[in-house]
């Protein structure tokens, strides 16, 4: 007798299961860039990286942004540790090449080549690419040091790419809430 009381339990544990199996999963992104992009100045925690993952989460995305920005980099470093940088499961690739390349005495034609190249190589693994080059850069977007992006350009950056990205990725469903069952309508009568 007490099998009775069992199966039903069991069959809506499994249905639960099942249903959240078919459940979007997280949308992953990978941000890789210089200073600008770890944040040099304003935080981490205010960098465009963090502050796109909050956003896309208000809309109902549900998103994790790794901030893989690392300061003084060169588009040559970002492509060497590119596969690092970018896990197996990476839905979406933020690439912010930054101006290091020309500050460093690196050449355009080599920076738009090492951009192409991480272009192709993020392709050919299934992972989409956007590339924030923003050229030239507004000059609001500086700190005092005229290099590094300030709190209010991050969080300019960050309303960009969620708009960007949000126009393509559908939002995680809303989870059902419970209603109360309506009964049926009577059904008509015959004369």
């Amino acid at each position: 007798m007490r099998l009775r009381g069992f199966a039903p339990t069991a069959i809506f544990a499994l249905v639960a299961v099942l249903l959240s199996a078919f459940q979007a999963q997280a949308l992953n992104i990978v941000a890789i860039g210089a200073s600008n992009t770890s944040g040099l100045g304003v935080g981490a925690q205010n960098a465009y990286p963090a502050l796109l993952e909050a956003l896309l989460r208000k809309k109902g995305i549900d998103a994790h942004v790794i901030n893989a920005g690392q300061s003084g980099d060169v588009t040559a470093g970002m492509r060497n540790r590119l596969d690092a940088a970018v896990p197996k499961g990476t839905d979406l690739v933020i690439l912010q090449p930054g101006a290091n390349d020309l500050r460093f005495f690196g050449s355009k034609e080599a920076r738009t080549a090492n951009i192409e190249a991480m272009r192709q190589r993020l392709r050919a693994r299934g992972i989409r690419v956007i590339v924030y080059d923003p050229d030239p850069v507004p000059r609001d977007f500086y700190q005092w040091d005229g290099i590094h992006f300030n709190a209010a350009a991050h969080a300019k950056i960050a309303a960009t790419l969620a708009a960007q990205i949000s126009a393509t990725i559908k939002p995680a469903p809303e989870k059902p809430t419970p209603t109360a069952q309506t009964a049926a309508p009577p059904a008509a009568s015959k004369p």
